[in-house]
């Protein structure tokens, strides 16, 4: 078996970057080499889920893999522009200059102009010693994302709009992965009760909301960086079709469903709000899954049934039957308000098995939530009844965990 090997980064799994798939279960297709981009035209906004993907999805249409696969490819620069390097005196940061990302990043012809640099910071209090620890185990405030806007009119004729990206990145630092355990649900600020009188308030994962909403005095806030910049932007175009399409992996798929729900609650006239999220963990419980909904915010989950990410934190009673839901309303009170989340959006569903590169030894939990992996299952599978396309002759080379 060849192997391709990737280099290993601080906090993060080693990605297989080589990948080489088929189409239509008949030909190969590497994910590097996309077909050229259809136009969408009036129909942008059922791509961008105002239908929420119905008969989209399974089969999955071809064009709606490709758009997935694009803004996947945005959330993979985030992680090309961090830097992992906890020895580096720019540690945390991204590398490259706002002008300049894509390129760096292997993404020269995207049409789009990165605007803003975003920036998540922890929430945890800090003993008075971390002060003299290594600086990767006490930086609290890091780069997340960014915020680009379509420029190319070439490329906003074929979107049928011009379209905002906001992608977030996974967990990469200590305070980071600190934050990801605070996963009991907190109240979600300037909410009201929309449910049931016994129905809780909308609630979050603490850690998750934390990034959100802590700030320093350098830095401000993820939530008010992010509205600044969607507010001048919405100034700037809101006079054209105008989309925003929120993106992330991971920890940044969390903070891009809570971005969707503050964005649409925040501006009075925002414009169509998306999320395409790749191996989110779960974000908030029922009450926060219908404010989202009400709300407006269209969210596109794809989950690979054998990452344990997009199983935690907490548990859900809509995936269980109706006697344990009984059961599970016996629980003590503090148990079902902290610990009961539910999942929200509409899930595309893949599976790592489906696979002939990822089964066997390859299989495990770090390779099963890489986002190369979710790329490379997105743009494999076919449908429920062909799960994914097979290939005329073997792979040039084969993934390995």
């Amino acid at each position: 078996m060849k192997l391709c090997i990737s280099t290993v980064r601080p906090c993060t799994f080693p990605t297989p970057k080589c990948v080489s798939f088929s189409v239509r279960c008949s030909t190969a297709r590497p994910v590097t080499q996309m077909p050229k981009p259809a136009r969408l035209g009036k129909r942008w906004t059922e791509y961008q889920g105002v239908q929420n993907w119905q008969g989209l999805l399974d089969p999955l249409d071809d064009d709606l893999r490709n758009e997935i696969i694009r803004y996947g490819k945005f959330v993979e620069a985030t992680y090309k522009a961090f830097d992992f390097d906890p020895s580096s005196p720019s540690y945390a940061t991204c590398r490259f200059p706002k002008l300049s990302l894509f390129d760096h990043c292997g993404l020269p012809s995207t049409g789009y102009r990165l605007t803003k640099n975003l920036h998540a910071t922890s929430g945890i209090r800090l003993p008075r010693w971390i002060d003299k620890a290594p600086n990767w185990m006490s930086n609290r405030t890091s780069w997340i994302g960014y915020v680009a806007v379509c420029q190319d009119q070439d490329e906003i004729a074929r979107l049928g709009r011009r379209d905002v990206v906001v992608a977030y990145r996974g967990t990469a630092t200590c305070l980071e992965w600190l934050e990801n355990l605070r996963s009991t649900l907190t109240q979600l600020p300037g909410t009201t009760n929309v449910g049931l009188h016994d129905e809780p308030e909308p609630m979050v994962g603490r850690g998750f909301l934390n990034l959100y909403m802590s700030g320093t005095a350098e830095y401000r806030s993820l939530r008010d960086e992010v509205r600044e910049e969607i507010g001048r932007l919405i100034q700037s175009y809101g006079d054209e079709p105008l989309s925003l399409t929120i993106t992330g992996h991971s920890l940044g798929a969390a903070l891009a469903t809570i971005t969707a729900y503050d964005i649409t609650t925040t501006f009075r006239h925002p414009p169509l709000v998306t999320v395409i999220s790749f191996g989110a963990p779960r974000v908030g419980n029922r009450s926060f899954k219908c404010h989202v909904e009400k709300s407006g915010s269209k969210i596109l989950r794809i989950v690979n049934s054998e990452d344990l990410i997009t199983k935690v934190p907490g548990f859900v009673i809509d995936e269980v039957s109706s006697r344990d839901a009984i059961q599970v309303a016996r629980f003590p009170s503090w148990l079902q308000t902290q610990w009961v989340y539910a999942d929200v959006g509409t899930e595309l569903r893949v599976s790592s098995r489906d696979s002939p590169y990822l089964s066997g030894p390859t299989a495990n939990v770090a390779t099963c939530h890489e986002l190369d992996t979710y790329l490379h299952l997105v743009n494999g599978f076919v449908s429920s009844q062909c799960p994914f396309r097979t290939t005329q002759q073997p792979p040039i080379t084969k993934l390995v965990g």
